[in-house]
């Protein structure tokens, strides 16, 4: 019998993935656990593989094509055999690329402005909406439904109508000409992102914390490690110190080692720290697990590990979920300084600027010295100002006295 194969759901934050590859062609044989696809998550590239025994009998999206979770990509079964019930009311994959509009329906009224209406045979609305719609000169096809089964209601023309006048009034008043710009479509990561952002900056009550530490003891003892060292293998970057002291400084206040769970708050005992890694599209987070329990050296192979894999698409859910405090260093940038935006449920992420020599008051006479500035950007449903400050006093003083973190 002839078996489905879905477009699962290979991450837990997964709603739709773009099929990369088909590794197994129309007619191939298959075993359970074959891979049959590699499949864009929205923060890697994963395998899709068989659940069932015979061989690839359909192919049923082209590679390149964004598919909701759940939905049928193909099918397996024996050769010969009838799929066509199977196959009935399968749902069309979104194309790799936007396709151009329909032209306006001869029934439609003509419209006066943005966008033109369209044949709606295809789309599922409501017979107000489809009413209204027409009233309006609205485009169903370029319109989300949040009604049942993706149905669109009239609540979703009123959002559709405010946002295409928003768009109107803020657009430009000309024509481009051809080949002026490229509009490149999302990526599954860049979607998350820009998803994870907006729950983010908005719902979350941020504040931010910034001090200012000095450098110039971590920075002899990060130059001594080095050349005891064996090779740039087993070099520690600055990055790595700052790291372990983060560490170290959330176990002595777990208050700041905590995720906001709408109900309730959960205090970890476990130090799991999230690493910003920028990648080609965007970024993603690998998380280092009880950070507080590994010594420099280990923490800087495994970030180095990580970061490795990050940019190859090929971390697995398990290494970039489930961190409980963030760490984004963009201090290789040139950067001094800047605010970086909490991720959800994480309830504070530190913010890590560059090095910079600056002239300095020491005993009374102006010297050169290393100064780094950290801003953390705290939940304040989760972290009060003291709490926040607390901390990063202790980080404070561990990168100021960093002998206690070479073990």
């Amino acid at each position: 019998m002839a078996s489905k194969v879905l477009m699962e759901a290979l991450s837990p934050t997964m709603e739709e993935g773009r099929l990369v590859e088909w590794k197994k062609k129309e007619g191939d044989p298959i075993r359970p656990g074959d891979v049959i696809a590699e499949v864009e998550t929205d923060k890697a590239v994963m395998e899709l593989v068989a659940r069932a025994e015979g061989v690839l009998l359909k192919q049923l999206v082209p590679a390149g094509s964004t598919v909701a979770v759940a939905k049928l990509v193909g099918v397996i079964g024996q050769p010969g055999e009838d799929i066509s019930a199977l196959l009935g009311g399968t749902p069309a994959p979104k194309p790799a690329t936007t396709p151009a509009p329909l032209p306006p329906s001869p029934a439609a009224p003509p419209t006066t402005g943005p966008p033109a209406a369209r044949t709606e045979g295809r789309t599922k609305a409501s017979p107000l909406a489809r009413k209204v719609a027409r009233e309006r000169g609205l485009d169903l096809g370029a319109v989300a439904g949040s009604g049942p089964e993706g149905r669109i209601v009239l609540r979703d023309l009123d959002q559709a109508g405010a946002a295409s006048v928003a768009a109107a009034a803020a657009a430009p008043a000309f024509t481009a000409a051809a080949g002026a710009f490229q509009d490149v479509p999302l990526s599954q990561l860049r979607k998350t992102i820009a998803k994870r952002l907006a729950q983010s900056i908005g719902p979350v009550p941020t504040f931010y914390l910034t001090t200012e530490v000095d450098m110039d003891r971590t920075w002899e003892a990060r130059e001594e490690l080095n050349r005891r060292g064996s090779g740039d293998a087993g070099k520690v970057s600055f990055n790595d110190i700052i790291i372990k002291a983060t560490a170290a400084a959330l176990k002595a206040h777990p208050a700041c080692n905590a995720w906001w769970q709408d109900d309730r708050i959960r205090y970890w005992h476990e130090v799991h720290l999230s690493v910003a890694v920028a990648v080609d599209d965007g970024l993603i987070t690998p998380v280092v697990r009880h950070a507080d329990r590994k010594s420099l050296r280990d923490i800087s192979a495994e970030v180095k590990e990580l970061a490795g894999r990050a940019r190859e698409r090929r971390l697995k859910p398990e290494e970039y979920t489930g961190g409980t405090f963030s760490v984004s260093n963009l201090g290789m940038f040139d950067i001094d300084q800047f605010t970086a935006i909490i991720n959800p449920p994480e309830a504070g992420i530190l913010a890590v600027g560059s090095i910079m020599e600056r002239a300095v008051v020491k005993d009374g006479a102006l010297v050169p010295g290393r100064r780094l500035r950290l801003t953390m950007s705290c939940d304040h449903r989760v972290i009060d100002g003291a709490t926040g400050a607390g901390f990063l006093r202790t980080l404070k003083g561990m990168l100021e006295n960093p002998l206690a973190l070479v073990y």
